[in-house]
């Protein structure tokens, strides 16, 4: 069974930094897996951050978190890594993981993705 879970979010100042860990029992298909963080303010849609072509190890970033947001993974371990430096009070949200299977591609649109953790939140204050 696929299971997601999130660790790492807390409350920063701005300028800050977080690292966020997405622990994976297992990936959904044999190859072309895609692991990707998305995050969720109440009352605004989800938005995509970044994903991760787990075979390629490709990253995608949204246009938001680029240069400041890393997405990894350490070889031989199924955890996926978000870093997330120069904090804004924008980046305030819940944080999710999310997996998808016998990917074409790892888009940042969270219709495509079958599997979610339960989030973790990240706050950011002055």
């Amino acid at each position: 069974q696929v299971r997601l879970m999130e660790i790492g979010g807390d409350q920063v100042h701005i300028g800050g930094s977080l690292r966020l860990s997405c622990a994976i029992s297992r990936y959904p298909d044999r190859r072309r897996n895609c692991v990707a963080w998305f995050r969720e303010v109440p009352g605004r849609r989800r938005e995509g951050v970044a994903s991760l072509d787990i075979d390629d190890q490709v990253p995608l970033y949204a246009n938001s978190v680029k240069g400041r947001f890393t997405i990894s993974q350490n070889n031989g371990d199924t955890t996926v890594y978000l870093q997330m430096n120069q904090l804004r009070p924008e980046d305030s949200a819940r944080y999710y993981c999310a997996a998808l299977g016998a990917a074409g591609s790892c888009p940042l649109t969270w219709r495509n993705y079958d599997f979610w953790g339960q989030g973790t939140q990240v706050t950011v204050s002055s």
